[in-house]
């Protein structure tokens, strides 16, 4: 990272922004960009107050499959460069750190991201938790307050188990990473109002992230149950790539663009 005193300044001022969003009692959503054109469209819409970046998005624009295909050096310079587009703050989706996390973290602050998602992969809860660390001191090293978004897998990689024991070890989890001190716990899965409200019993409020799939709760009942966080990891770019091959198929058929249709690129 530039020793450059300004840019530190601007770089503490941003995860201290982003710490403040996800304490707030109104939820922070964060619509997920992978590129820079998708992070300025999304930054200029009313309401948007920071990003987050998707590695499966990132990787699938690259020509990689997801779950660190993709080189970390051309992941951290996707995530700079669309850092670098915008002047809100910048959440990245480093998977599980690549090998290092807290040089790839390190790597990610100096392109200017100031938050991250780290994956547990539902290693042994030791090795977790020392990942976690690894992310959490190279922010330290930084000389900012890197708000990470610890994120265990359990209901990711639940397979048949119980899922009782899939949330308790959710929590178990969950609560070892925020004592390290992660600024919030994010378990991706479609979670029912029972999941949530657990989790968020047991982290305490505005502490608990989560990914919004179809059949999710609404942004607002995650709200009322202390939800801190919500993301969406590679459905914006679904969402996005329906729209384009829907497109495509109506000017096959002699069809034409889709009324309303805006020059934001």
């Amino acid at each position: 990272m530039t020793d450059a005193p300004t840019e530190l300044s601007g770089l503490r001022a941003k995860a201290t922004t982003l710490a403040e969003l996800h304490a707030a009692p109104g939820i922070l959503q964060v619509i997920n960009v992978w590129d820079v054109i998708s992070a300025k469209t999304i930054a200029d819409v009313p309401g948007t107050t920071a990003l987050a970046t998707a590695s499966h998005s990132i990787a699938a624009s690259l020509g990689y499959e997801d779950g660190e295909n993709i080189p970390v050096a051309e992941m951290i310079a996707a995530v700079g460069r669309i850092a670098a587009s915008t002047t809100l703050p910048v959440s990245a989706d480093l998977e599980s750190g690549y090998g290092d996390p807290e040089d790839t973290v390190r790597r990610a602050i100096g392109v200017g991201i100031v938050g991250a998602n780290i994956e547990d992969q539902m290693r042994p809860l030791s090795d977790a938790v020392a990942q976690m660390e690894a992310a959490l001191k190279a922010g330290q090293a930084e000389g900012i307050d890197f708000v990470l978004n610890a994120r265990t897998d359990a209901f990711v990689k639940a397979g048949d188990r119980d899922p009782a024991e899939v949330l308790a070890d959710a929590v178990e989890r969950g609560k070892a990473y925020l004592a390290i001190g992660a600024t919030n716990v994010f378990v991706p899965g479609l979670l029912d109002e029972h999941a949530v409200t657990t989790l968020v019993e047991a982290f305490g409020p505005q502490r608990l992230s989560v990914i919004n799939v179809p059949g999710s709760l609404a942004p607002s009942r995650l709200q009322e149950l202390g939800v801190a966080r919500i993301s969406y990891g590679p459905w914006t770019q679904r969402v996005a790539l329906t729209a384009l091959a829907a497109s495509a198929r109506e000017l096959l058929a002699d069809g034409q663009l889709p009324e309303g249709t805006l020059p934001l690129n």
